[in-house]
């Protein structure tokens, strides 16, 4: 395996360039393509390099999982326009969830409800609450944020996820931590420190009430979806094509209500996909998200051609919900690819030596997050980063804690959870942000600076109180 070198301060340089330039620009395609260039510059690939890079970053079974789920649920999607099952489940529950607070309650609620993977949850709760969430009033940035806040920060906080056996599974060798059920008792003591997550879901659940006001972009957002009735910024780009948005339903099926239809073409394909990807979590202990769209998109296809709709019509919806979720899949791809980027220049690696020396026993958890944060903002990979920081702090904090397992441990791997969330959620290049803006249908950039405040001020306060963990503990 070849080892990666770094690239210095050069080495950080195409990240950053893709995040200012995309607050700048607004235009997150464009962004990335340009930070792409860059890095296989510095790497000195040339301008030829970009197509190797390509090849490189997403001819792997990583991005064709991810690429194929954006596929099955844009069809999805697009089934349910023609079936014309969402606006039929958005009257159902209007009179029920009639006012901006309950359907943000709503929605908070329904992502808690899903914590057991962090792809499914936005894609689930945005496509289900988005037609509610458009009836209230509440801008599409708001709800991608209700989506992005409680998927990787509540998936993070539950030791029997995959991300819970992940890091559990770091830890195996670590001290006394001799094997894989010590290393889950560990980690489930270390959720209580794990301050970033809590507070980040907690946050989003007093803002959906009302006790915390929108500030920031996002108070501009919500004012003006409310005052004018526009959903999205006017120029901006929705993750979701028109391809999409604009299917009306099939002129076979009435507009009439009729509870049978719904539960026929909305609450079976939502139970599909719920009890294959429950289900598989808990029995093979691997949440098959994409199968569970797969089944739920054939269930659906045959369910309307039983209703009399033509072949012909299911299928060109089909390529209509293909077409409406290329504009993700662009992003996503260009995600991939600076991601690679980064790695081949060794940014990770450059972070951490940097702020090794800034380590000791008072500051360690908070200077853990912190790098943790800025290492997952600045790649968009959370696992990527725990794999990074936990043989380097974990260590560290043992040696500090005479080889037991201490607080001092505890808050540390917490840090470390905490940290690559942040950047995992909330960062423009994370493929679960970018899930996150499709699901909602928003502009992926307007929904990564309406978040951007929110998660910063919880990172702040997070920072503070482990700064303040260390000095007293």
């Amino acid at each position: 395996m070849e080892e990666i070198v770094s690239y210095g301060i050069l080495s950080i340089v195409p990240a950053l360039l893709a995040v200012t330039l995309a607050f700048i620009t607004k235009e997150a395609i464009f962004s990335l393509l340009i930070a792409c260039i860059t890095g296989v510059f510095i790497l000195g690939d040339g301008l030829f390099g970009i197509t190797s890079l390509i090849e490189r970053a997403c001819g792997n079974e990583d991005f064709l999982w991810v690429l194929l789920i954006e596929v099955f649920v844009g069809v999805l999607i697009a089934f349910f326009q023609i079936s014309g099952s969402t606006e039929d489940f958005s009257n159902f529950l209007g009179n029920r969830a009639a006012s901006r607070k309950k359907v943000q309650i709503m929605g908070w609620c329904l992502s808690l409800f899903i914590f057991f993977s962090d792809y499914f949850s936005p894609l689930f709760v945005g496509n289900v609450m988005r037609n509610l969430t458009d009836k209230a009033k509440v801008s599409r940035e708001k709800l991608a944020y209700l989506c992005d806040s409680t998927s990787a920060p509540m998936c993070v906080l539950i030791p029997f996820t995959s991300w819970g056996v992940y890091l559990a599974g770091l830890l195996i060798g670590m001290g006394p931590i001799a094997d894989a059920n010590m290393a889950m008792t560990v980690f489930t003591k270390s959720v209580m420190f794990n301050f970033y997550g809590i507070i980040t879901v907690l946050m989003v659940g007093l803002i959906a009430v009302g006790v915390i006001p929108d500030f920031g972009p996002m108070k501009k957002a919500e004012k003006r979806a409310y005052e004018e009735g526009k959903l999205i910024r006017d120029g901006s780009t929705p993750m979701m094509g028109v391809e999409i948005s604009e299917l009306v339903r099939a002129p076979q099926l009435s507009a009439e209500f009729k509870p049978t239809r719904l539960a026929i073409n909305f609450l079976t394909p939502i139970l599909i996909i719920i009890c294959i990807a429950v289900g598989s979590f808990f029995i093979f202990h691997s949440t098959k998200t994409l199968e569970a769209f797969v089944m739920a998109v054939f269930f659906l296809g045959v369910a309307l051609i039983i209703q009399k709709i033509p072949l012909k019509d299911v299928m060109k919806a089909a390529v209509q919900g293909i077409k409406g979720v290329i504009p993700a899949i662009l992003i996503l791809a260009l995600a991939y690819c600076i991601n690679s980027v980064s790695k081949d220049l060794g940014a990770a690696i450059y972070v951490t030596e940097v702020t090794k020396s800034w380590l000791s026993p008072s500051m360690l958890p908070a200077i853990t997050f912190f790098t943790g944060a800025f290492i997952a903002f600045s790649t968009g990979t959370s696992w990527g980063t725990f794999a990074i920081l936990m043989p380097i702090s974990v260590p560290m904090a043992l040696q500090f804690s005479g080889g037991e397992v201490s607080t001092l441990v505890c808050m540390t791997i917490a840090s470390i959870a905490g940290g690559g969330v942040f950047g995992d959620h909330c960062s423009p290049i994370s493929d679960t942000t970018v899930l996150s803006s499709f699901g909602a249908a928003s502009d992926h950039m307007d929904h990564v600076r309406t978040q951007i405040p929110y998660a910063l001020t919880v990172a702040g306060l997070v920072f503070v109180i482990y700064i303040i963990f260390g000095i007293i503990g």
